[in-house]
């Protein structure tokens, strides 16, 4: 075993990875809690190798945030304005049908889409955006919708049942969930910094749902606020539990928090070694997910390049057009080219492929060649 995994004092949990055996949550904190990052690092590319070889994705995909409109007034959000609020904006149909297409015929393959609860949309403008996408973009898999924007739509809006709406959505192309909303699944963590927001229970219960019915959404966690070691965990082993209950999640996204234009503004952002040792605790806890992704959009992409020895094995994607976390105050770019993206793997010693919402490969996509002209922009 590495001197460098004993010098951190975490052989014996190493001894349980290398085995294929789980670790318990005190584990996780210790994990947590070690201060050797480049230790956690060597054991969370262990795993990352074992599960993917030395493959590293990423998709070509589109962001849309259709309002910011919103009835919640989560503490740490930038983004939302409530109604009639200065700031507030709303995509109609054919503007969202008109950028979906744009990006296709450029080769995305994915539009992502997101916003806040909007009172006044009615559900017909969810049906509506979905299926003019999908007629417009027939390859494109749309993957839109938090759990908390579900029920929502289920409850308020659509006044059926969460099963019933997602069927509706699916029947008209959803094709993926995403996975916002989960934050920290802590109840008191919740009350302080989303207080009013559906409950862990009830973020998973859309989750489960969806699984059921044979479909594949992300999740993700919050972290860098107000959070304990100890939440980050119990969060983190809750996903774990129903994950071995469904198998419907693709990856693990965790972003960290953004402190600026919101009311834990008084809060500093984690550090570039926090935002590896929560990815590397992450890839070695949660066993049963086959892909970590690391969101470059919150961490810069230098730093999730970086990431790829630290148990990730994904870049996410283009993700053209995010406004969230720019809102937030995230200075990375709107948007990566593909060419700068592969160049990125390429550096970190990993072969680039482009994947699907569901993490399926593209083949045509993978035969790219090493000499293939890459892209003068510096990754940012």
């Amino acid at each position: 075993m590495d001197k460098l995994i004993h010098k951190a004092g975490i052989a014996d949990i190493a001894e349980r990875v290398y085995a294929g055996e789980r670790i318990d949550d005190a584990m996780g904190v210790r994990l947590y809690e070690c201060k050797d990052v480049h230790a956690l690092g060597l054991l969370a590319n262990y795993v990352r190798e074992r599960k993917n070889g030395n493959r590293a994705t990423y998709v070509y995909n589109l962001y849309i945030n259709y309002s910011n409109v919103c009835i919640l007034s989560c503490q740490f959000c930038a983004f939302a304005r409530r109604p009639k609020q200065e700031g507030g904006f709303q995509y109609d149909v054919d503007e969202m049908i008109h950028l979906a297409r744009e990006a296709y015929e450029q080769g995305a393959s994915e539009v992502h889409i997101v916003g806040g609860l909007n009172p006044k949309l009615p559900f017909q403008y969810y049906l509506d955006f979905i299926s003019g996408i999908k007629k417009a973009c027939p390859e494109m898999m749309v993957k839109a919708f938090t759990a908390i924007e579900i029920r929502h739509l289920a409850e308020r809006i659509n006044k059926k049942s969460i099963r019933e709406t997602l069927e509706e959505l699916r029947s008209v192309g959803l094709a993926a969930l995403t996975g916002g909303g989960a934050e920290i699944f802590d109840p008191e963590v919740r009350d302080k910094i989303c207080r009013g927001k559906e409950t862990a229970d009830e973020w998973i219960e859309v989750h489960k749902i969806w699984h059921q019915m044979g479909q594949r959404s992300t999740c993700t966690m919050l972290y860098g606020h107000i959070e304990t070691l100890q939440q980050r965990v119990d969060h983190l082993r809750r996903l774990r539990e129903l994950q071995d209950e469904t198998k419907g999640f693709t990856a693990f996204v965790p972003f960290a928090f953004e402190p600026e234009n919101n009311k834990l503004s008084y809060l500093k952002r984690v550090t570039a070694m926090e935002d590896l040792r929560n990815l590397a605790v992450s890839r070695i806890y949660l066993d049963n997910f086959d892909h970590i992704t690391a969101y470059w959009i919150s961490m810069g992409l230098p730093l999730a390049q970086i990431a790829l020895s630290y148990g990730v094995d994904d870049l996410h994607g283009t993700i053209q057009k995010e406004r969230i976390f720019h809102m937030a105050g995230s200075q990375t770019p709107q948007e990566q080219r593909v060419a700068t993206l592969e160049r990125a793997i390429r550096e970190a010693g990993r072969e680039p492929a482009r994947r699907n919402t569901v993490y399926d490969i593209i083949p045509d996509a993978v035969t790219r060649r090493a000499t293939e002209p890459a892209s003068t922009e510096v990754p940012a």
